[in-house]
């Protein structure tokens, strides 16, 4: 009998091995974050004999951080590490388990559809390559990894700008303050391909209009390391808004030096859900100070997003804050306080769009990058009315 080989000794590799004894139970324990007791995050490889038939069990599924997580929740497979498929899981409320027929060795299991930190540099390179994209580096993580921001705009034919700076509105979009939330990183890489799409008419014009700030990527050391939700030294960086240190946040330190310097008219953070199977936006209503000019904003964005994309919806989501109530730690409750502009939270599922089911993918990373492409359509919508 071939032995069975789990490794996870690679770029956001997590998993636990308790015993690869038998193939038909193969035992493993969702490994948590390095620095904290959040554990939810797997990605490993697995390697036996071809067209052998193989069962895994996440012994611990149970006990994980968002264990309702794994209703209706499907793992993710590659065999090439380019294409991944959905397979069959059971969740009987304490383990997780699925099996698998290996289609080849070795196989590779997640969570989600991985964005590796090579992949996340390319992007940043492919960007850079547009005329109209000036790569900005703020600082450096924990591991010192490069806190980079891309700023976007049209300098016009002759190199002139075709409105005054001052003039134009500042757009912000970060992405992946939650490393494991990697549809975050895939939707940046749609906006992305989509607002430098010379053919593109409403990307034009947005960029005749607007200065984009975007971060890909808030926190590369957490991916890198595996983690779902927490950085390097086990920070949360969507709780250190109100006040981050160089000492354990120094990602949200720099992007926020970087927003008071230039300010900001519309601000989204993109991140993925575990539990509920939708796409939503979380607004700021419970920031002291939000009125009617928000709640405006808001209601025409929405409804723009929910006219042009079949996969956004505004039934299912986390419910209205009550006024005065909001978490300032939180950065889109910090930014709409801080700036008084319309500011959402992005949430994309783990799962599937219970709308708009994918049998086979599930929600993925082309649909990430596709809703991506698609919240150009709101923006535009609300440019007139952001100042």
């Amino acid at each position: 009998m071939t032995p069975i080989h789990i490794s996870s000794t690679f770029d956001s590799g997590a998993i636990d091995v308790v015993s690869t004894t038998d193939p038909a139970n193969i035992t493993l324990n969702i490994r948590a974050d390095n620095a904290s007791e959040f554990a939810q995050w797997f990605h490993f490889s697995l390697q036996g004999k071809s067209g052998q038939a193989v069962t895994l069990r996440f012994l611990n599924a149970g006990k994980s951080a968002f264990p309702a997580g794994w209703k209706d929740y499907r793992i993710c497979a590659s065999v090439d590490r380019q294409n991944w498929t959905r397979i069959d899981t059971r969740f009987d409320g304490q383990v997780m388990q699925a099996s698998v027929v290996l289609a080849q060795q070795p196989m590779y299991f997640a969570y989600f559809e991985p964005y590796s930190y090579e992949r996340h540099l390319d992007l940043i390179s492919q960007t850079a390559q547009s005329s109209q994209v000036e790569v900005l580096h703020l600082g450096q993580t924990l591991q010192r990894r490069d806190v980079t921001l891309l700023r976007i705009t049209d300098a016009g034919e002759d190199g002139r700008a075709s409105m005054p700076e001052h003039e134009r509105l500042k757009i912000w979009l970060i992405a992946r303050q939650h490393p494991g939330e990697t549809m975050a990183e895939w939707f940046v890489e749609g906006f992305l391909r989509r607002l430098l799409d010379a053919q593109d008419p409403v990307s034009r014009v947005l960029l005749q209009q607007c200065v984009f700030y975007v971060v890909p990527h808030m926190n590369p050391d957490g991916a890198v390391l595996g983690n779902l939700r927490t950085n390097a030294v086990g920070t949360n960086l969507n709780r250190e808004w109100a006040a981050p240190s160089l000492q354990s946040s120094p990602e949200v330190y720099w992007v926020r030096q970087k927003m008071m310097e230039v300010g900001i008219d519309l601000f989204l953070d993109a991140h993925g859900d575990e539990d509920l199977p939708y796409n939503f936006v979380a607004g700021s209503e419970g920031v002291t100070g939000y009125g009617p000019r928000i709640e405006k904003l808001e209601a025409a964005f929405k409804s723009s997003w929910l006219a042009t994309s079949p996969d956004f919806q505004v039934e299912h989501g986390y419910g209205r804050a009550k006024p005065h109530s909001a978490n300032l730690a939180l950065a889109t409750n910090w930014v709409a306080s801080q700036f008084n502009c319309l500011s959402f939270t992005i949430e994309m599922p783990f799962k599937d769009n219970a709308n708009l089911p994918d049998a086979k993918l599930g929600w993925s990373s082309g649909r990430s990058k596709k809703f991506g492409a698609s919240v150009l359509l709101p923006i535009l919508s609300v440019v007139p009315e952001l100042r």
